[in-house]
């Protein structure tokens, strides 16, 4: 596999340089994704987030994921790009980047990274409301040995 970039970082996130970490000559697909800090939750109006991580366990996690990802897809390129610290509304927190050689697995693969990012990543986001703010955390699943655990 030719790219796989992970990376955590507090500077802003650029798209474009996630694609041009997973190109590929045999890559007929490339599929990527941006989440984007938007300006209500619940029906509540968000000011901005603050997001936080557990390093360097945050990057041997993203790290598995992008693993996970092309243990279980035949991709070209793998990149995600977490941001940290404040962002604004509209700017970019995450973004993931999946190159294959058709697009069912790149699409796949870059669905898969969401819900497995969230459940075993160990960064934190602080939603600052008007008259308040709230951590928001989703690693139902994290175990730092890799063991899942799950309710019930």
């Amino acid at each position: 596999m030719r790219g796989r970039m992970i990376t955590i970082t507090n500077e802003e996130l650029d798209p474009g340089l996630a694609v041009s970490q997973v190109e590929h000559p045999g890559a007929g697909a490339i599929v990527t994704f941006v989440g984007a800090t938007r300006d209500n939750t619940a029906g509540r109006r968000v000011l901005l987030l603050e997001y936080e991580a557990y390093r360097p366990m945050a990057d041997q996690q993203l790290q598995r994921v992008a693993d996970e990802m092309r243990e279980r897809w035949d991709l070209k390129g793998v990149a995600i790009h977490h941001r940290l610290g404040r962002l604004e509304i509209g700017e970019a927190s995450l973004v993931v980047a999946v190159s294959s050689a058709h697009r069912k697995n790149a699409f796949e693969a870059c669905h898969f990274s969401i819900d497995r990012i969230k459940q075993i990543v160990p960064i934190w986001k602080k939603e600052f409301f008007e008259g308040g703010e709230v951590w928001v955390g989703s690693q139902e699943g994290f175990d730092p040995l890799g063991v899942r655990h799950t309710a019930g």
